[in-house]
């Protein structure tokens, strides 16, 4: 028997065999994620390939269990190969009637026996069937005799009661089935909650019937119709996904203000057509719209709090929206308001002063405590990015901690729920192992949050903070990881959401002592292999994007990105500029934050460094492959993004023929000793340039926004040649 008790790691008896994990020996077990908190398996296999009977042990199903059964069934039939002579496998469905499902207090908890009588599920509420089914996904194996399901049992309930993903389609629009695709994947994983960003300065992403010209100017063609919006509502509380809307008021309102231009703080309004003629005056015939947009920051623009219609405004707005989305919760943004949109209107100035507001953060408050009235005469329940935190707002608005640990426990010390999205920023580019070392309740230590990259960087940790009493602890309601979409498109999404999501969706979900990084590389893969099975199409988007690349040989791009990974801590913004899409089209478009080859290599090279030389045979067959493949890619280089590319693909090629040096027998002599370490040195470089937010904004960056993932198994190697 194999056992797993995530809540204290004991062991369950002599059988269980919970302490060879730990000591680093492979055990037999299905490839989880999140991992469950207590799960034990003897071994056994329970045949599949003759489909599924699902049978409800207490009373009629609803229809969305109903649902959940068949989406269940096909997605088994997905995974497994149809085999003669294998019965079906007999589900049996206990679940307890839930009034708070699709709430925060809804019932998670469900149990797992399989055995060879079938599956048995018992769950506390209908989540508790989505999760169950999902589990039984996991335990698919490919056997000698066949696909099989492992048998054993298990007990299940998540940490956290709000595990989410924050998805920006305001800056790059998504379609309404890649949207869908990432609410699959959520229930797959556990997630229960999509934060929705719908508006920003880029673009107002809903229909609106109240202001249609929401839409009309500020979705610049492309925004969802209610009928859309309901649907998708629908799809996701089916799979048991909530979904929160976002908002963004005062601030990051650019879109809806060229809409409505008189509720803007600054006239006039940047890209209307007020704007533009006054831009055209100043540089005279020649004037337009690309040389006037130049240097234009789009998330600037801000409402005028101290008009009385603006208030107005918002609360038609936010009445029309709340109608949409039946969640208690409704996200207003209030982040980043760019204080001299208000100190430097002569008007407003006059009116802080004469009102008291020392500074704009003081009428920003004030102008939040009306919008959450608003949304409290409506049944909502604010919840906002950090700022909000520093207004007179009741205690039960949600905080979301964006800036770091500092408010995580301002927050909470002030008696606010707090949902944690700080360290868990998918458009960081960070791998999963960074964001996976992250709990929402660590508030100390250097990368607890963010970069950790000083008191100059917004993301960086507060090593002197005490830790969260339990009563703060209580208040922290779990965790989102956003994705903004300056440079992520829709053919990128599920590559960028996928799979670092499904490695935090068990921070949130698994007991806090699961920690072992090494572990969940292990996994992900996996993981990631099933996902894309039922339904995310990251390989086939990639795919499609290297033959539009280079059509004519696509394996030199494929070798080379799936050894690279792009630039992190916001360093690729920078190399894309300000209003461009330029790197959407390069081969950093392709490259993957995880590199499961990379990780690959540089576990096997650490492996040879300890000692451990069987490895070697695989070692010399990626080195030589990495080795020759800049020479075909220097054939396919036909394009100024694949050309910039190319001195990344020399360096590759150089770094591999080291490796293989490394490997040879003999003495290595000092002056191959010290080539290595200047070619290493200089890949050290690269990966520091981008390693804080800090350094991403001042060194200079590789040109292509790419990196060589093998670079710590170089290391490995190279200290290790003799």
């Amino acid at each position: 028997m194999i056992c797993i008790r995530h809540a204290r790691r004991a062991l369950m008896g002599a059988a269980c065999t919970i302490a060879l994990l730990a000591s680093g020996v492979a055990l037999a077990t299905p490839t989880m994620m999140p991992l469950p908190r207590v799960a034990s398996f003897d071994g056994g296999m329970l045949p599949l390939g003759g489909g599924v009977r699902v049978s409800w042990d207490q009373g009629r199903p609803t229809p969305l269990l109903e649902r959940a059964a068949s989406r269940f069934a096909t997605r088994l039939s997905m995974l497994s190969a149809p085999r003669a002579g294998v019965a079906p496998v007999l589900v049996h469905i206990s679940v307890e009637e839930d009034p708070a499902y699709l709430s925060v207090r809804e019932k998670e908890h469900y149990t797992l026996q399989v055995d060879a009588n079938g599956v048995v599920l018992k769950a506390d509420g209908p989540a508790g069937v989505l999760h169950g089914l999902a589990t039984v996904l996991q335990l698919v194996e490919k056997t000698p005799q066949g696909d099989a399901l492992a048998t054993g049992s298990i007990d299940d309930t998540p940490r956290f009661s709000w595990r989410g993903i924050m998805l920006d389609v305001s800056r790059h629009f998504l379609s309404v089935e890649t949207v869908e695709r990432q609410i699959d994947a959520m229930e797959l994983t556990k997630l229960n909650v999509l934060h929705w960003h719908l508006s920003d300065g880029t673009g107002f992403r809903v229909e609106s019937r109240l202001y249609p010209k929401l839409q009309a100017v500020g979705g610049h063609h492309q925004y969802y119709t209610q009928a859309q919006i309901r649907a998708i509502v629908r799809y996701a509380s089916d799979r048991g996904v909530r979904i929160v809307p976002e908002f963004d008021v005062p601030g990051h309102t650019l879109s809806l203000l060229q809409a409505y231009p008189s509720l803007a703080a600054q006239q006039p309004v940047p890209l209307t057509q007020a704007w533009l003629k006054t831009c055209q005056t100043k540089f005279g015939d020649g004037g337009s719209t690309t040389s006037c947009g130049k240097g234009v920051n789009l998330n600037n623009s801000a409402m005028d709090p101290t008009r009385p219609d603006v208030v107005h405004f918002v609360a038609g707005l936010f009445g029309e929206m709340g109608g949409l989305f039946p969640d208690r919760y409704f996200h207003s943004g209030g982040d980043e308001v760019v204080s001299k949109q208000w100190t430097t209107n002569p008007q407003i100035a006059a009116y802080m002063k004469a009102h008291g507001y020392a500074d704009a953060p003081a009428m920003q408050a004030a102008f939040t405590a009306a919008i959450q009235k608003v949304l409290a005469s409506k049944g909502k329940i604010m919840m906002g990015w950090d700022e909000v935190s520093e207004a007179p707002i009741p205690a039960d608005v949600v905080v979301e901690a964006w800036r770091g640990s500092k408010w995580i426990a301002s927050a909470t010390k002030a008696g606010h729920p707090v949902v944690v999205s700080s360290g868990y920023y998918l458009d960081l580019l960070r791998p999963s192992r960074e964001h996976y070392a992250v709990d929402p309740t660590d508030v100390q230590g250097e990368g607890s949050h963010g970069d950790a990259g000083g008191k100059d960087d917004p993301f960086a940790a507060d090593p002197t903070l005490p830790p969260l009493t339990p009563e703060q602890e209580k208040l922290v309601l779990g965790g989102e990881a956003p994705l903004w979409s300056e440079v992520v498109t829709d053919e990128m999404t599920d590559a960028r959401l996928w799979p670092r999501s499904a490695a935090i969706a068990e921070r949130y979900w698994s007991s806090r002592d699961v920690r072992d990084i090494d572990d969940m590389e292990r996994r992900l893969p996996g993981v990631y292999a099933e996902l894309e099975a039922l339904g995310l199409e990251a390989s086939q988007n990639r795919a499609r994007m290297i033959a539009r690349l280079t059509p004519a040989n696509i394996t030199p791009l494929t070798v080379f990105t799936d050894v690279t990974v792009p630039v992190m801590n916001y360093a690729l913004n920078k190399l894309n500029g300000p209003n461009s899409d330029k790197m959407l089209s390069a081969p950093v478009a392709i490259a993957e934050p995880d590199s499961f080859i990379g990780i690959r290599f540089n576990a096997l090279a650490a492996r040879y460094g300890a000692g451990d030389h069987a490895s070697e045979a695989d070692l010399r067959s990626m080195l030589t492959m990495w080795q020759a493949n800049d020479a075909a890619y220097a054939t396919i280089a036909t394009t100024p993004d694949l050309q910039l590319a190319r001195p990344v693909s020399q360096r590759l090629a150089a770094l591999a023929t080291t490796g293989l040096e490394a490997l040879e027998a003999g003495r290595h002599s000092r002056a191959w000793r010290e080539k290595a370490q200047a070619q290493l040195a200089e890949q050290d470089a690269a990966f520091a340039s981008c390693a804080t937010h800090a350094s991403s904004l001042k060194e200079p960056l590789p040109p292509s926004g790419l990196l060589i993932s093998i670079v710590p198994g170089l290391h490995a190697l190279v200290n290790t040649a003799r």
